[in-house]
C-alpha cells in the first residue's frame, strides 16, 4: 500500500529541516515520515527561504518555523481542515487531470461523474479554484489554468464595406436557437508573419463539434479547395450535414459562389466586428490557443497535429451538455439522420 496523504506538524517539519538541509533526497525524507513524497514537495513549497552561506551565495534553505507560521494562519483562517486533507488520490487525480491533460476544474469533475468514478471526498469547481489560490496543491497555480479572470471590452466599430454575400440578419431565427443540427460556423486561426498558411476551423454550432484543416495559404481559393474535398468524399451527405455556414467579412472567404457551390450549402455573413455572433468559432478557438499559442508558426505543424487537437476538443467535457462530450452527440445526430462522417 502506498504513503497516504496526512497533515504533517512542527515534529515533522523538523525532520524535514534537518534532512533536506542536509541534501537528503525528497524521496527519502517521504519514506522516513511515510508520505507521499508530494507532500513533501508542497511542505518545502511552503517553508522555503532563501539564505546566505558564508561565501556570500544565496542557497535555498527550508525552515520548519517558516513553514508552521504559514500553516498556522491557513488554519485559523480556514476554520476546519481542509476536504481534501485525507484524500490524496482525488488531490493527484485533480493535478493530473488539469496539469497533464489541460482540463478545467470544472470538465474535471464532470469527466469523474461521467466515468463513475469513486473518490472519498467530494468537491466543486469552485471550491478546486479556491485551494489553487491558497497554494493546496503542489503542481497548481492560477498559471496553470487555461484561462482566468474577465475578458476586455471592445470598442464598437462600424463595418466600412459591403458583406459579399447574405447577411447574418436574413439567417433563419430558428438557427440562434441551436436547436437543429447542421449549421456552423466557418473560421481562420492564423499564426505569426512567418507563416504563410492557417488553419481552416468549422463548428457545428448544436454539439460544438470541431473540424480543423490545414491550409497552405490564407486566399479563398484554398478555403473553397478544402470544402471540395470535403464534399467529395461525403457526396451528397454534405448538404445534409453541412446545411448553412456562417462566417465572417474576411477576404479568406469572399467567394460566396465557390463556398455554396452548386447550393451544397448556404453561407451568411456576420456583421463586421460582431465576433459574438459566431460564438462557437471564438471560444473554440481559444481551446486551439491552449495548444497553439499566438505568435506560432502554424507552417511547422502538420494536419496530423491538428486532428490530434481536434480529437482533444471533441473529447473535452462539456458543463453546457452536463459532461457529456461534443464527439458523442455529433455522432448521436449521424445516427439519428442514419449518415454517416
Amino acid at each position: 500500500m502506498g504513503a497516504k496523504y496526512r497533515v504533517l506538524d512542527h515534529e515533522d517539519r523538523r525532520v524535514i529541516e534537518a534532512l533536506y538541509n542536509k541534501g537528503v533526497r525528497v524521496s527519502e525524507i517521504a519514506k522516513e515520515l511515510r508520505v507521499h513524497r508530494s507532500t513533501i514537495y508542497r511542505e518545502l513549497k511552503r517553508g522555503m527561504y532563501m539564505h546566505t552561506n558564508d561565501e556570500f551565495i544565496d542557497v535555498p534553505k527550508y525552515s520548519c518555523d517558516i513553514a508552521q507560521q504559514k500553516s498556522d494562519f491557513l488554519n485559523s483562517g480556514r476554520g476546519k481542515t481542509i476536504k481534501l486533507a485525507y484524500d490524496y488520490e482525488l488531490a493527484s487525480f485533480i493535478e493530473h487531470m488539469i496539469a497533464d491533460k489541460g482540463f478545467s476544474p470544472e470538465a474535471t469533475l464532470l469527466y469523474i461523474k461521467e466515468h463513475n468514478l469513486k473518490f472519498d471526498t467530494t468537491l466543486s469547481f469552485k471550491t478546486i479554484y479556491r485551494y489553487i489560490d491558497q497554494g493546496v496543491f503542489y503542481r497548481l497555480t492560477n498559471k496553470t489554468l487555461r484561462s482566468k479572470g474577465k475578458r476586455k471590452m471592445h470598442p464598437i466599430r462600424r463595418q466600412k464595406r459591403a458583406s459579399a454575400g447574405t447577411s447574418i440578419k436574413f439567417r433563419p431565427k430558428e438557427i440562434d436557437f441551436r436547436k437543429t443540427f447542421g449549421h456552423w460556423e466557418m473560421d481562420t486561426v492564423k499564426g505569426n508573419r512567418e507563416s504563410k498558411g492557417c488553419i481552416l476551423v468549422l463548428s457545428e454550432r448544436k454539439t460544438r463539434y470541431e473540424l480543423m484543416v490545414k491550409l497552405t495559404d490564407q486566399s479563398s481559393k484554398s478555403v473553397v479547395s478544402a470544402l471540395d474535398k470535403l464534399n467529395e468524399r461525403l457526396g451528397e451527405n454534405f448538404s445534409k450535414i453541412f446545411k448553412t455556414i456562417t462566417v465572417d467579412n474576411g477576404v479568406e472567404f469572399s467567394d460566396v459562389k465557390g463556398i455554396s457551390k452548386n447550393k451544397r450549402t448556404y453561407v451568411y455573413y456576420c456583421h463586421a466586428y460582431c465576433s459574438c455572433e459566431r460564438g462557437t468559432n471564438e471560444n473554440i478557438n481559444r481551446m486551439i490557443r491552449w495548444h497553439i499559442p499566438k505568435g506560432s508558426n502554424l507552417d511547422k505543424y502538420s494536419q496530423e497535429d491538428f486532428d490530434s487537437i481536434k480529437d482533444w476538443i471533441n473529447h473535452y467535457p462539456r458543463g453546457i451538455f452536463n459532461g457529456r462530450c461534443s464527439a458523442d452527440l455529433f455522432q448521436e445526430e449521424l445516427a439519428s439522420l442514419n449518415l454517416s462522417f
